[in-house]
């Protein structure tokens, strides 16, 4: 009987043992930063877009679509990247999204989720833009990551949100802005034609920081955001993250340096 006990305590002492540590090991591990970037996807039809080959301007085809599937598209280009992981998909959370992509940095602890809007929708992907600015409507989005479960936190709640596309807010105007809440300083990049005058009044009412925007027309395609998110990561400052998508814009658009960072600014 007596053995029976010694050992029923000696398996309870290992199990409480492996609690503990999975316990401080969870404790230990911090919260990833997250990334959520929303892209409508180019609409030769329902976008005051100038017209481009119809297979890249359908906007409900995401696999070909300019801004998702082709070579500079945001799936594509960070799916080739060698700093990023694309993990297995989740399920679009909503009949809009028409395709979720979920990628792991393979140094840092960050995640980015990309959502493909449909091109007709793209007015739901500016309003979801600027609720996730204003810090409203957090999202929790599983997936998994080296073999285990990650909960990250998207949407309202993320660290930093993007928009990359057609500017909307060129064609159609909002009856409201999404207020900012809480206190924690958000920010925003937004690479779209002249989205620094377009954006601005929504964004100031949203709390969030512009760290990255254009002053005039450009090709908002996804070596500018891959840049500029780069030195995110690394928790550069906005003028080094500035620098890096500027010369990427150089870089690819074959345009002066000066030009590029004329037309990507950082702040108000």
């Amino acid at each position: 009987m007596r053995i029976h006990l010694r050992a029923c305590l000696g398996l309870y002492a290992i199990f409480l043992g492996h609690v503990f540590a999975v316990s401080a090991t969870n404790l230990a591990r911090p919260e990833p930063r997250v990334i959520h970037v929303f892209v409508p996807l180019a609409d030769n039809q329902h976008q005051g877009i100038v017209p481009v080959p119809p297979k890249l301007g359908n906007g409900d085809d995401p696999v070909h679509n300019l801004f998702w599937g082709a070579g500079y598209g945001v799936k594509t280009f960070f799916a080739r990247s060698s700093e990023w992981e694309m993990l297995p998909s989740p399920p679009s959370p909503k009949p809009e999204i028409l395709e979720r992509c979920v990628f792991r940095h393979r140094t840092q602890n960050v995640y980015l989720v990309a959502d493909a809007y449909q091109g007709s929708k793209i007015g739901q992907a500016v309003i979801d833009f600027l609720q996730a600015a204003a810090g409203t409507h957090p999202e929790e989005v599983s997936v998994r990551a080296a073999s285990r479960p990650v909960t990250l936190h998207a949407g309202g709640a993320a660290n930093l949100v993007a928009y990359i596309g057609h500017d909307g807010l060129m064609d159609f105007d909002l009856s409201s802005y999404p207020q900012g809440t809480g206190p924690n300083r958000r920010e925003a990049i937004i690479l779209a034609c002249i989205s620094k005058r377009f954006f601005a009044a929504p964004l100031r009412a949203s709390g969030a920081h512009p760290l990255l925007w254009s002053t005039g027309l450009m090709a908002a395609e996804a070596y500018t955001l891959k840049s500029a998110i780069d030195g995110w990561v690394l928790r550069e400052d906005d003028e080094q993250i500035r620098e890096r998508a500027a010369a990427a814009y150089h870089q690819y658009q074959k345009c002066s340096l000066s030009a590029a960072r004329r037309l990507l600014v950082t702040g108000w």
